[in-house]
């Protein structure tokens, strides 16, 4: 612990208010100050009484106000963190929650050392990932169109012949679908005209994606990553977004279980018993990494798009890139053998090839600003 650090002092964080408790290094219980409301001078007045800026440790649970506070109390000189709610210790008798109790709690437990501060992205690098997660939301709007779409052509009995949807076959197939009452026409057509404007949203939200990182630090992991495997420009931009700095992982098994993508377990004594993945830490980069997992279901072999991207890399990333396609190809074969089924073979894959993300991140190492 700071030998500086005087007080501690815990925030329970809300859209309109926020709740202060506080205590110092003795083992007396928190002190609730009071609530304020939410505009950071308030919070600034009421940290004021506690002492200079140096002296004081401020923690408060991740929530969806962002990032906002963290930066003002940084500027002013306090020591802050932020913590992830669901890594909080809790007392399996305490079966009362308010906001006075959150934030004396949280003050104790930084006092004690038990909590573990998140990642904070600076600035530059929320935006990329703000991005990411705009085209996400314009995919899945898109997604929503399209079935909309289906479900109405469904209803009238029209089923399009061919194997797969959405290519050009498949729309002019819908364009020349016809139908006798105007009220089903101008139904279609405006279903047709929703469907086209989610295409058209996730193809800016795409460009203005690959633009974004040009000059970003980031910018040669996000190439290298694209080396491997099912992992293309969007793809890798979307797990450098979500996942930061490679190098505050310090093996591939902590980044491994930072995506939750690790086997739970219940032991005790000689009884040891695992179950699914956790699903702990970033869904994004999960979904992210099993959805490339996909990709290895086909035997190894370097098409001409992933030769073109591994052409401009480093020998050591080709050999990487190259080493996992190899394992992971053969990973899938030997689980979907053995009768596995296939979502849990895709997480085997993901798990595996999240070490190979960790590895092949740490190599590009990104460009000082």
């Amino acid at each position: 612990m700071d030998e500086r650090i005087k007080f501690f002092v815990g925030l329970d964080v809300h859209k309109d208010t926020i709740s202060i408790a506080a205590c110092d290094g003795s083992p007396e219980p928190a002190r609730f100050v009071g609530t304020v409301s939410s505009d950071v001078r308030q919070v600034f007045k009421a940290l004021a009484k506690a002492g200079e800026p140096s002296e004081v440790h401020v923690v408060y649970e991740a929530g969806p106000t962002g990032y906002g506070l963290y930066r003002e109390l940084c500027k002013r000189g306090y020591r802050c963190e932020i913590v992830a709610p669901s890594l909080i210790p809790r007392r399996p008798g305490d079966r009362i929650k308010n906001d006075r109790r959150d934030c004396a709690r949280l003050a104790e437990l930084a006092r004690a050392g038990e909590l573990k501060a998140i990642w904070v992205p600076d600035e530059e690098h929320e935006s990329v990932r703000d991005l990411c997660r705009a085209r996400e939301d314009a995919v899945n709007a898109r997604l929503k169109a399209r079935q909309h779409l289906k479900a109405f052509l469904l209803r009238h009995d029209r089923r399009y012949p061919g194997k797969t949807s959405w290519h050009k076959s498949h729309a002019t197939w819908i364009a020349e679908q016809r139908f006798d009452h105007a009220g089903e026409r101008v139904a279609l057509a405006e279903y047709q005209l929703a469907v086209q404007a989610a295409e058209q949203r996730v193809e800016r939200l795409t460009a203005a994606l690959t633009e974004t990182i040009k000059g970003w630090r980031f910018e040669s992991v996000v190439a290298a990553l694209r080396g491997l495997r099912g992992i293309d420009v969007v793809s890798a931009i979307g797990l450098v977004a979500e996942i930061g700095d490679i190098h505050r992982f310090g093996s591939p098994r902590g980044l491994m279980g930072y995506l939750g993508l690790v086997p739970s377990e219940h032991s005790s004594g000689n009884s040891v018993r695992r179950g699914s993945i956790t699903k702990t830490g970033n869904a994004h980069a999960r979904r992210l990494l099993t959805e490339a997992a996909w990709n290895y279901r086909f035997p190894a072999r370097m098409s001409a798009a992933l030769r073109a991207r591994n052409e401009a890399l480093p020998q050591t990333v080709q050999d990487h890139a190259w080493k996992a396609q190899l394992r992971l190809s053969k990973r899938f074969s030997q689980l979907s053998s053995r009768g596995v089924q296939h979502n849990k073979v895709c997480v085997a894959v993901a798990r595996e090839l999240a070490g190979f993300v960790w590895a092949i991140a740490r190599q590009a190492t990104p460009t000082l600003n």
